[in-house]
């Protein structure tokens, strides 16, 4: 039966696929050189690279944690600054206060009863205008902070929100214009308590972004272990592979040339006919 196979003596068939394969390790190790990675798809390596998968995607799920965290944090801080600015107001106010009381003149205490209402209202202003990205924690109705630390959302942590306005503080519009030494008191003490819950309010919020910060730098290192752990599976060594590259060559040459001499024994059989 006819056949268009060409029959190869042995020496020749096995320069030759030496050299293939030589040719096929040339070709895997320049890829691994051009994308650094000795794992490509799960061909090259199925355990390897599933594995690599898993932390890869758990890196990512953390990563977007981390950046709520991170967001967690400027909105705890925006209301740490609003209660540092409403202390400073109330402290603004009990000075209005006192000095009212050291002076007899009505008008005066008049005239700093208005400055005492002026401040309260900017008080308020400041309380509704303490808000990042639409959350406030220390508004008139405040709003409660939740953040996820874990990917299954069993790790949270709950701040709430304190109203820090001058309703939430207890802090009234001067009473008859001051005219009487007690309603000056009242104010003063009314002040006075405000002042006590606002600190209290701070040591909470400044409390609480603290676990925040510790949670989002062990949230950063683990993400950044993870990845390392991945790039463990799949990355390759350059230097090893641009050693492996010039060893493969050299055999490539010399497989060339066993190729060449094979051949060329064959061909010094032919002469003899």
């Amino acid at each position: 039966m006819a056949t268009d196979s060409v029959n190869l003596s042995s020496a020749t068939r096995t320069n030759l696929l030496a050299l293939q394969n030589t040719t096929n390790l040339i070709s895997r190790t320049q890829e691994r050189l051009s994308t650094g990675l000795k794992v490509n798809s799960a061909i090259d390596d199925a355990i390897a690279f599933f594995q690599a998968r898993s932390l890869s995607d758990r890196a990512g799920d953390l990563a977007v944690l981390k950046d709520s965290i991170d967001q967690g944090i400027s909105s705890v801080e925006t209301a740490t600054a609003g209660i540092e600015a409403i202390s400073d107001i109330v402290e603004q106010m009990k000075g209005i206060a006192l000095s009212a009381k050291s002076d007899a003149n009505t008008e005066n205490r008049s005239k700093s009863a208005v400055q005492f209402n002026d401040l309260r209202l900017q008080l308020d202003n400041l309380a509704n205008d303490a808000s990042y990205k639409g959350t406030n924690m220390i508004k008139g109705s405040p709003a409660n902070l939740k953040v996820t630390f874990s990917e299954d959302g069993s790790s949270t942590l709950t701040i709430s929100g304190v109203s820090s306005d001058s309703s939430g503080l207890s802090i009234t519009t001067a009473a008859s214009d001051w005219a009487a030494d007690p309603n000056i008191d009242t104010a003063i003490n009314d002040l006075d308590s405000a002042l006590s819950t606002l600190r209290s309010t701070a040591s909470t919020m400044g409390s609480n972004a603290s676990v925040l910060s510790l949670r989002l730098d062990f949230t950063t290192n683990l993400v950044n272990s993870l990845e390392e752990g991945a790039a463990k599976f799949i990355n390759a060594d350059l230097n090893e592979e641009s050693a492996n590259l010039l060893t493969l060559q050299t055999r490539q040459q010399l497989g060339t040339i066993g190729l060449s001499i094979a051949q060329q024994s064959e061909q010094s059989i032919l002469r003899l006919f």
